[in-house]
């Protein structure tokens, strides 16, 4: 069977009135939506605008989505900051703090020495200085 005996065989179920009654209608819908969107009625029909309102949607979300995206990454990096600087903040106060006990340290440990005679007064000052410098 071909497709020429298939359409003959619908052709001769459906009354010759109503197929040409189908066929018209057919043929002034085609040259409406032709006339009024061209080319583009044979790729997208009728639904031409609904579609360019449809993807017009679908890019102004996904540049709201885009948006979030950057104003959170934005969010993160100032975050980031703010930890990195606390952090530095932390350890210089340990460097300082550290420091501090070993200033102490060597002159309790100057002291000592001077006292058990192995080092001078002379000795003892010099150290004492090159503390005060650091």
């Amino acid at each position: 069977m071909t497709g020429w005996d298939f359409l003959d065989k619908i052709v001769a179920i459906v009354p010759p009135i109503a197929a040409g009654a189908l066929g018209i209608a057919a043929g002034i819908l085609f040259l409406v939506g032709f006339g009024k969107h061209g080319l583009n009625f044979l790729k997208y029909g009728f639904k031409q605008s609904a579609l360019d309102d449809s993807l017009d949607k679908r890019f102004e979300a996904l540049d709201q989505n885009i948006n979030g995206l950057r104003t959170e990454i934005d969010g993160l990096r100032t975050e980031m900051r703010t930890e990195i600087n606390g952090l530095k903040t932390e350890i210089d106060m340990i460097k300082v703090n550290h420091f501090g006990h070993l200033k102490n340290y060597l002159s309790v440990l100057d002291g000592i020495l001077l006292d058990k005679n192995i080092i001078s007064n002379q000795d003892k000052a010099r150290l004492d200085n090159e503390l005060r410098n650091m």
